[in-house]
């Protein structure tokens, strides 16, 4: 297969963000990836209490582990951004919450403006095998069992998101255990390719919430004690569980090549297969169906195994499956390949966890930054190699220190492998993305030019202000493009919200001196009166001809992400206390938007299925019984004051 015919096949990863263990965002995760930082961490005891369940020993009903891979926040949210009302978003599954706010950061760093995906075929596509907040909620009896719970049934992970953003292509959850995330990817692939969704958004999230899993772990002798996942090591003893929310956007290479957009890596192909009957039971792996996913893949990608660089491998540290992937990735990938360059090998797994059905993801983000900044860092926890692998047989190196890939005159080659107990193998290949030429014109500075930029809340636009200053400023990785490029990204590749600014510029240290001046003092002198008119309008909420104002079309660049206002939303725990009356605290909890007595309520969105929870809630405050046809009938907020009102009265 040439490399047009590849191309043409091709699916470019054009934004990544996640949340994961010690790390926010793709920077961070590099960072501790280089540095060779193990973040996984003591349980905290809001998720259970480890001290009443741990034991040395598997007796029933406890866990042989301490530790995991946990994301610092999980409960944060930012409500108001997406209109949820207090009470939805404490209702609502921290996994569909998180993966709101992860995918908003890959769409921004994709460059992508959400506002004009709606009503799109773009495609969300979600691997995930956990539902903790709904089973949560139902074990605290029966009249947990709410209309409300109706929103964390996994199907709606894909739905919640199809919905905020007002998306039309598929919307499917993918749960095949451990490999969910990449089988996820390849199902976006192939929607891309049949030219299904023009877009696709993929994702992996799992939060462990509940203790059931690794109790279970543990009980099958599966749990890694020490809770590190220690790949090829002969220490491995198994899981070490971790949460994750990884999401990457994609797109049909030729397109985004059309589209200008910044290609992070390119996939060239992808596979998935069932190990079958080739195992000894249903949840024994099969090397013989790990070979057979492999060679599809490379054969899918038009790839020759042994160009390959490095694998991004499942890695789990289990001491029966860790040898079965080294020898098949060998089988296949050393086929060829010359001895004076081993296939590096290694697993994210050894710095975060094992993030089960995200933990795909979190191994594809990973491969992509080593491409990008042609780096494979050490995989952890390597002392004493595994004697059940035949290491002097296999041309394969896991690295323990940061290695150089090697330049072959090529682009670099990597490969990234799931495996789940479904007995589902997925493998995905990717190569380095071709480097972008460089704008000689826009590299020039002197010439003025406007910034503009925008939040939901005038906090989230200071905290956007500051990020902007400190990203222009000296040592900010503005420096790393041209002004010209920062304000047209800013301007045609953001959504733009009601609260605005916009300040002039000459170069990176006069916008962030503007940055840090108010609005009135922010104007540098000569500046084209056509370029005042644009920011003074801009600032006004007007709509701004950007192509007019900047000429000609300019180049994506990364910039700073969106300034999340988030405050921490758990059921069970007591909100603030008030001496407002039982009307205002129900529309306070319930209302996503301002509102006056004459607005209706389906408006500030309490409609059927809130008025439903209401009536729950009302019935326990007032130890009166709700006649459902009555508050049906409600549709101003000056009404529902009222019946309220009456209600209280007569309960008194």
């Amino acid at each position: 297969m040439n490399r047009s015919d590849v191309d043409a096949r091709s699916v470019a990863v054009i934004g990544m963000a996640c949340r994961l263990p010690g790390a926010s965002g793709t920077d961070e995760l590099w960072e501790l990836l280089r540095d060779g930082v193990d973040v996984t961490s003591e349980t905290p005891p809001e998720r259970y209490d480890v001290d009443a369940l741990y034991s040395t020993r598997p007796e029933p009903g406890r866990i042989g582990s301490r530790r995991a891979g946990y994301v610092d926040q999980a409960a944060d949210f930012d409500a108001e951004f997406f209109d949820m009302s207090a009470t939805e978003a404490v209702e609502l599954d921290p996994q569909q919450r998180l993966l709101l706010m992860t995918a908003w950061d890959a769409l921004e760093d994709a460059g992508r403006r959400p506002d004009e995906l709606a009503g799109s075929r773009t495609g969300v596509f979600v691997g995930n095998a956990r539902s903790d907040y709904l089973e949560m909620r139902f074990r605290q009896g029966l009249e947990a069992a709410t209309p409300s719970q109706f929103n964390n049934y996994r199907s709606l992970l894909p739905a919640r998101l199809s919905y905020v953003l007002d998306l039309r292509g598929p919307s499917v959850v993918v749960d095949t255990a451990c490999s969910s995330s990449l089988a996820a990817v390849h199902s976006a692939v192939q929607s891309l390719r049949a030219r299904e969704s023009p877009l696709a958004i993929a994702a992996g999230v799992n939060l462990a919430l509940r203790p059931d899993e690794s109790v279970m772990m543990t009980q099958a002798g599966a749990l890694a004690a020490d809770g590190r996942s220690k790949f090829g090591d002969a220490s491995a003893d198994g899981h070490a569980p971790s949460d994750a929310v990884a999401v990457v956007v994609l797109k049909p290479l030729a397109d985004a090549l059309a589209d200008g957009d910044r290609i992070r890596a390119v996939i060239q192909g992808s596979a998935i297969g069932n190990d079958g009957r080739t195992g000894d039971s249903l949840l024994t792996p099969s090397r013989t169906g790990q070979v057979e996913t492999l060679r599809w893949a490379y054969e899918d990608a038009g790839v020759n195994p042994a160009d390959v660089d490095y694998v991004e491998a499942h890695g789990a540290g289990s001491p029966a499956l860790d040898p079965l992937e080294i020898s098949a990735l060998g089988e296949v990938l050393g086929e060829g390949r010359p001895a004076d360059r081993p296939l590096l090998v290694g697993s994210v797994k050894t710095n975060i966890g094992h993030a089960e059905a995200a933990g795909g993801m979190a191994g594809l983000i990973k491969a992509v930054l080593c491409l990008e900044h042609g780096q494979v860092p050490p995989s952890l926890h390597l002392t004493t190699a595994n004697p059940a692998v035949a290491w002097d047989e296999l041309p394969l190196l896991i690295p323990q220190k940061l290695h150089d890939l090697p330049d072959l005159g090529r682009p670099a080659i990597a490969g990234i492998s799931g495996q789940g107990s479904s007995a589902l193998n997925a493998h995905v290949v990717i190569r380095q993305a071709d480097p972008r030429p460089a704008d000689p014109a826009a590299a020039a500075d002197g010439t003025p030019y406007v910034l503009a930029l925008s939040a939901r809340t005038p906090a989230a636009l200071d905290d956007l202000t500051r990020a902007y200053a400190a990203y222009l400023g000296p040592g900010g990785q503005g420096a790393a493009h041209p002004l010209r490029d920062i304000c047209y990204s800013a301007a045609t590749r953001r959504r733009h919200h009601e609260h605005r600014r916009a300040v002039i510029g000459a170069s990176h240290e006069e916008m962030a001196a503007a940055l840090g001046r108010s609005e009135g003092e922010s104007r540098p002198d000569e500046v084209p009166e056509s370029l005042a008119a644009a920011a003074a309008g801009y600032r006004d909420g007007l709509p701004v001809d950007w192509d007019e104002v900047f000429g000609k079309e300019g180049r994506f660049v990364p910039l700073p992400r969106y300034p999340w206002q988030t405050k921490r939303y758990w059921f069970g725990e007591e909100r603030e206390e008030s001496d407002e009356d039982l009307a205002t605290w129900v529309l306070r909890e319930h209302a996503r938007v301002p509102f006056d007595d004459d607005s209706a309520l389906a408006d500030i969105g309490i409609d059927s299925l809130a008025k439903l929870r209401l009536i729950v809630e009302l019935s326990k405050r007032t130890g009166r019984d709700v006649d459902p046809e009555d508050f049906a009938r409600l549709r101003t907020v000056g009404a529902l004051r009222s019946w309220i009102h009456a209600l209280e009265a007569a309960a008194s």
